[in-house]
């Protein structure tokens, strides 16, 4: 039995929700009849004082505690995986993800996870909620995440997250020529139909994604993106919003179209780039305890790099024939 405590600000978008579900979203590890147990066990305290009324509404802004015993059961295996590590101390480290590598056990992946590898290299990270991951990755997005030691870090990270404090910039290829940079500012929600997918949906949470033009192809952008918030899929489920969805992103239509009279080896690269073409390449935050400002920078990975290179010899090649 582990005994954690779990923290977090009910937001503005959460005013008049019940508290149960309000919880359920701020705690998505845990169940919603958990976190309703839970709050009639009196293990949740409201700006504290202790809240047990389930569908009691919230007003927005209330710090939430629950301090809880979790099963066994529900911990993971360490498991000796590789992790690059770009900064650490005793608070913090932040991890460059390659490819293929999911960052939270789930299902239909409960071992070779990063918190599996986390709970190897740091024993007593097993006493952080989720292993002290702060937000997460997509399986197959590369790039930067950073990851607290402590529950005091911890803490500090996700209420910073959730006041929009941490800044992420990506690097993406999107699909389609684009001609200026913008924002897409559309709430998203689980899709109605596919459980898997995310959705733009008027009765979802707010989201909001910010991008610039770094460098145009034949048929494909190369984009600067920042996020405003951190929805699940968010970059991925705004760009195929705007009918440019990133190179590689079978789940959200874009899968690689070879632009006419492409070169073989443009070709091959486009065949062979397995993924959506999206690294997380920024990172700044202030460090939970000390307050520093803190910026980390992740270089582009090889099939990233590779995919941009024969784009550019494709466009180099045509650029003569082109009218933008």
């Amino acid at each position: 039995m582990a005994h954690i405590t779990l923290s977090a600000e009910i937001q503005a978008h959460q005013i008049g929700q019940r508290l149960d579900q309000t919880l359920a979203e701020l705690f998505p590890d845990y169940s919603r009849s958990r976190i309703k147990t839970w709050i009639e066990a009196d293990l949740v305290q409201l700006n504290g004082k202790i809240a047990n009324v389930p569908r009691e509404k919230v007003y927005g802004g209330e710090q939430v505690v629950m301090t809880v015993d979790i099963e066994d059961d529900t911990r993971f295996e360490p498991e000796n995986l590789p992790l690059t590590i770009i900064y650490e101390d005793e608070h913090i480290l932040v991890i460059n993800k390659p490819k293929d590598f999911v960052v939270h056990p789930g299902a239909g992946n409960s071992s070779g996870t990063v918190l599996n590898a986390l709970l190897y290299h740091y024993p007593a990270i097993a006493e952080v909620p989720r292993a002290g991951i702060v937000h997460r990755l997509d399986k197959d997005t590369t790039g930067l995440m950073v990851v607290a030691k402590t529950i005091p870090a911890q803490t500090k990270l996700v209420r910073d997250l959730q006041k929009r404090k941490i800044t992420r910039e990506y690097e993406a290829i999107a699909c389609g020529i684009m001609t200026k940079g913008g924002k897409v500012d559309q709430p998203m929600a689980r899709h109605p139909t596919k459980r898997t997918h995310m959705a733009v949906h008027p009765m979802g949470k707010p989201a909001v994604t910010h991008y610039r033009i770094m460098e145009r192809f034949r048929d494909y952008t190369r984009l600067r993106l920042r996020l405003e918030t951190g929805r699940t899929h968010q970059i991925r489920v705004h760009m195929a919003h705007i009918a440019h969805p990133l190179l590689g992103d079978q789940t959200y239509g874009g899968r690689p179209r070879p632009p006419k009279n492409a070169s073989e080896e443009l070709m091959s690269t486009l065949r062979h780039f397995q993924r959506q073409a999206l690294h997380a390449i920024m990172l700044r935050l202030e460090h939970p305890i000390s307050g520093e400002l803190m910026e980390w920078h992740a270089p582009l990975p090889d099939d990233f790099v590779d995919l941009v290179n024969a784009l550019k010899a494709d466009y180099q090649l045509h650029k003569d024939e082109l009218d933008y």
